[in-house]
């Protein structure tokens, strides 16, 4: 979605200046009212029944029991979810690299890293994607001559990609296991499979508007332009490998003899994902572990809770603190660089006055 500063001030095709500088009609003011009061209560729904439902299960977990799944989860299952977690936050970072090059911007990737993990580690735990990653991506491109309205650009982006790679997953599996996931979601096994069907032919027909070039479009009062057809293949393929990475940390903790099928599990994953992003709580904290909770069969709902404990300290926690030091260090290094430039350019002056 490529963004210049003229093209926020273009009034848009087939608009002229005074038309787009109209206020919207009073019907449409108040249907986005209603819908942003929709919104709220969706959440808040989400929100309750969440908490309704771990209450309810934490009110039956045994500590003692809680404790001893925390024992014999294995180092060689946390080593193999660090690993995994690894390998999805350096797949987030090809979200930032596909967006730049989208944008026609040059960016050494170690800047780029730091960007993309600083800000994914940070809106994953904080919430409020669009504020928190936003701010922590303009800190840091702003250094290298990124405008705002390109990094504006670049977090939309960027939130495509997910979205594709969810979208494929989440259709995917209606599709190709319709029966499995009404075992889970308790619909019709037809209501999952037409489901499917939609949400895959939803993205077929995005791809093809790209590929026919129908990439330009307003949002918010901005022209953008969409990633073509081929950035948008790799946008798929990156969103569908960082989710299976991200699941995966969780599933190498579940406890032995759970018996759900990897298939399953991703699809699990991704619903619970989608569950707490509408519900706007910080790390899908609730709504995300109720999911958990009600879809799987597990030997006991201690030793799902305690791996439940351990992926949020693995995928959210740590990485949230290591974030926050490599920012630290970052801005450190850069003051100390400026620093020693301008007592060089001091020293350099002093010697040629004398």
């Amino acid at each position: 979605m490529t963004l210049t500063a003229e093209q926020e001030r273009e009034p848009g095709p087939g608009l002229s200046g005074a038309d787009a500088a109209r206020p919207p009609a009073e019907p449409d003011r108040a249907s986005r009212r209603w819908l942003r009061l929709f919104g709220v209560a969706f959440s808040l729904a989400i929100l309750a029944l969440s908490f309704y439902v771990l209450v309810r299960t934490v009110a039956t977990v045994s500590w003692t029991d809680l404790r001893a799944a925390f024992a014999s989860t294995g180092w060689d299952q946390i080593s193999l979810a660090v690993l995994l977690t690894c390998v999805s936050y350096l797949t987030l970072t090809g979200y930032d690299a596909l967006a730049l090059r989208q944008l026609a911007l040059r960016v050494p990737y170690r800047k780029t890293a730091l960007a993309s993990f600083s800000s994914y580690a940070i809106s994953f735990t904080l919430g409020f994607p669009l504020i928190t990653a936003g701010t922590v991506r303009y800190w840091i491109y702003s250094q290298s001559g990124v405008s705002a309205a390109k990094v504006a650009s670049l977090t939309l982006i960027s939130g495509l990609t997910f979205w594709l790679g969810m979208g494929l997953v989440i259709g995917g599996a209606l599709v190709f296991d319709p029966a499995g996931i009404a075992e889970i979601n308790q619909l019709k096994v037809w209501v999952n499979l037409l489901t499917g069907v939609g949400v895959i032919s939803a993205i077929g027909a995005y791809l093809v508007l790209v590929a026919r070039g129908h990439r330009r479009f307003r949002f918010q009062g901005l022209n953008l332009e969409l990633p073509g057809f081929g950035l948008t293949l790799a946008q798929m393929v990156l969103g569908v490998v960082d989710l299976c990475a991200a699941s995966s940390a969780l599933y190498v903790l579940l406890p032995a003899g759970h018996g759900t099928p990897f298939a399953n599990f991703l699809a699990v994953y991704v619903f619970g994902c989608v569950l707490g992003i509408a519900s706007h709580i910080p790390g899908g904290i609730g709504p995300f572990e109720m999911t958990m909770l009600k879809s799987l069969t597990v030997p006991s709902q201690e030793g799902l809770l305690a791996s439940l404990l351990l992926f949020r300290a693995i995928y959210y926690i740590i990485p949230f603190v290591l974030a926050l030091a490599l920012i630290g260090a970052h801005e450190s290094m850069r003051r100390w660089t400026a620093l020693r430039e301008a007592m060089r350019g001091a020293d350099e002056g002093d010697a040629g006055g004398t």
